[in-house]
């Protein structure tokens, strides 16, 4: 297979990708599946593009490329321009992300994502909202406005873009994009949009596909588990409770009012603990929660009653919190099976503050009738390793699926990998000893490095301990992310240290949080990367019943629930330091714990990692080749 024969977008495929291109090409004119640990750097999203765009052409199939990044967007559309001028290819694409992110109208960001979609609704058919009234006829046919607007737009084109063009023109930039869908062989888009039952029927319909004849590209597929699970989870808390009696009070509804009182009462009497710790879980039988509600009102006329007057409230208002009360009561009546029914207790900016979980714990539940009706599906990631834990999660059947992991494209000597053994984030042994001895490790690395460095922690809380005596000892101006940061805010924190590349700095984040995933710095922007510590999921309630569920159900319990997902975390962080062929680096694994077997065997063989004392030398040795 040459590069011109799949639309390749470069004028050869790369060694170490040609394996990856083929086999995506045979799974998917074989009507098969893919898991592909395919390591970065290897050209993924070219790799999986081509064959799959040549194969969709051929035979009227349409791709959906799903990302959970808006920077992976981006590379997408990127590579099919190029696709498309280099082998003078006439197809469309469509780019969208959430239908609340694409809505200019003001203050619809701050609503709950329910609460959004039915505002959108009432406004549509009571013709209240100018930019969908001037996209499309009551017949649902695009007006002439949006039919001149499609004639000018040029694919494939970033979902910003068209937000922007959209509202200058007053149009609706989500039903443009789903007209550009009608007709594309490519949608770029969110999870949701195949994973999210409404979603993916509302899409579906206006764009007239089936999922039967649809190729399913998901990248960084490693979040798509817990991305579905938290989907498929609902919850019901006392902050909830009170936004609804507010509600009520405001808008003279008493009974409303009294019912609310009642459920949060029936809260508070569930979370009775004999001890008073500030932070408290147990878990919750279905029926006693039932029968507390049925004391209140019969359960099924309490949902109607909370579903009538959110809709009455929402004629005067764009929110209503009375549906969020509503669909949890509903999901409440849910099986057991599959789903772990959790009450927690915790204090909340001061205040405490009453959760009962219905939380989802077999994303499969929602993937796998996906991934069986699909042409096909390849999911990839550089860190979906082990395959067969991601194949038995997600629902992908073992005769229809080809697990592969592929080598890394980068020259082994351009990547420095060690353990350093002297310190550990344990919880027993966390102490300011400890923290002073890792603040001292940390100083010592980063100092001799000669230029940015990155260290992720498992916590924020961990990070600020060591941080008090690291920043006195440290050479180097030090960034610290914060947590909820917006996308301007974490641009220009990233621009900022970016602008040290030649004297040096280091920024201080946390495993899984804003920076340990889905951003580059290729080159000399990024010298070295420091994993402190293990960022193992707390041994919670949850985490105790995922490990028990995949016990039961797989056999490998604390592997899937509880290791696995620490050793991605782990492993994305530090993915952040190599990313083309030309970038060298140092990443550095600190904590005894990475020596134990329990997690020095999933480590990938080709990094070639050395567990060592002699660190500074080493660091200082590796850049003066």
């Amino acid at each position: 297979m040459n590069a011109e024969e799949i639309f390749f977008p470069h004028s050869k495929i790369r060694d170490k990708q040609t394996q990856l291109v083929q086999d995506i090409h045979d799974c998917i004119k074989d009507k098969k599946n893919l898991v592909a640990h395919a390591p970065t750097g290897l050209g993924k999203t070219a790799a999986a593009l081509a064959p799959a765009l040549f194969y969709a052409m051929k035979k009227d199939l349409t791709i959906f490329f799903l990302t959970s990044k808006h920077t992976q967007h981006q590379i997408a559309i990127e590579t099919l321009k190029i696709m498309k001028q280099k082998h003078k290819l006439d197809f469309r694409t469509a780019d969208l992300i959430g239908k609340q992110s694409m809505c200019p109208v003001p203050g619809v960001r701050e609503l709950y994502s329910n609460e959004f979609y039915e505002y959108c609704k009432t406004q549509k058919e009571e013709n209240k909202c100018e930019h969908h009234t001037n996209t499309r006829k009551k017949s649902g046919k695009p007006t002439v406005q949006a039919e001149y607007f499609l004639s000018k737009l040029e694919t494939p084109y970033h979902c910003e873009e068209i937000v922007k063009e959209c509202e200058k023109e007053k149009l609706c930039a989500y039903e443009i994009s789903a007209m550009v869908a009608e007709k594309a062989k490519v949608i770029i888009s969110d999870y949701s949009y195949i994973f999210n039952p409404h979603i993916r029927e509302l899409i579906f319909n206006k764009t007239k596909k089936s999922i039967e004849d649809c190729i399913v590209i998901i990248d960084e597929g490693h979040n798509l588990p817990r991305r579905i699970r938290d989907l498929m989870t609902d919850k019901l808390s006392t902050f909830m409770i009170q936004r609804a009696i507010k509600e009520a009070r405001k808008f003279k509804y008493n009974d409303t009012e009294s019912y609310l009182e009642s459920i949060r009462d029936a809260l508070e009497e569930l979370a009775v603990f004999e001890d008073n710790f500030p932070e408290q879980e147990k878990l919750i039988k279905k029926q006693e929660f039932m029968d507390k509600i049925n004391s209140i009102e019969k359960y099924d006329e309490l949902i109607a009653h909370f579903e009538f007057i959110s809709e009455e409230i929402k004629k005067k208002q764009q929110k209503s919190s009375m549906g969020g009360i509503a669909s949890f009561l509903e999901a409440w009546l849910g099986e057991d099976k599959s789903f772990a029914r959790i009450l927690t207790k915790k204090m909340f900016r001061g205040k405490k503050q009453i959760i009962l979980a219905y939380r989802c714990l077999d994303p499969s539940l929602l993937t796998k009738e996906i991934i069986q009706n699909a042409h096909s599906t390849i999911i990839m990631s550089g860190t979906l390793s082990p395959t067969s834990m991601y194949r038995d999660l997600l629902g992908f059947p073992k005769d229809m699926t080809l697990e592969k992991e592929y080598p890394s494209p980068f020259p082994p000597e351009n990547r420095l990998s060690m353990i350093i053994p002297h310190t550990t984030t344990k919880f027993t042994r966390r102490s300011v000893s400890e923290y002073k001895r890792i603040a001292a490790i940390l100083a010592r690395t980063i100092n001799s490095v000669p230029g940015n460095s990155a260290v992720f922690f498992p916590s924020y809380k961990l990070r600020d301990e060591v941080n008090e005596y690291f920043k006195n000892i440290c050479t180097k101006t030090i960034f610290s992310e914060q947590p909820r940061l917006s996308k301007e805010e974490k641009q220009d924190l990233l621009e900022r240290f970016k602008s040290y590349e030649k004297t040096g700095a280091v920024l201080l984040g946390v495993s899984s949080a804003n920076f340990a995933e889905g951003i580059d710095l290729p080159g000399d922007l990024l010298k070295a990367v420091i994993v402190v510590g293990l960022p193992l999921q707390r041994p919670d309630l949850e985490t105790k019943e995922l490990i028990d569920y995949y016990e039961d159900k797989f056999r490998n319990g604390t592997e899937y629930g509880y290791i696995f997902p620490a050793m991605t975390k782990c492993f994305q962080s530090a993915g952040r330091c190599i990313r083309t062929g030309k970038d060298r680096g140092v990443i550095i694994f600190l904590d005894e714990r990475y020596v134990w077997n329990t997690y020095r065997k999933y480590f990938p063989s080709e990094w070639n990692t050395q567990i060592t004392n002699m660190y500074k030398e080493k660091i200082e040795d590796f850049f003066k080749k």
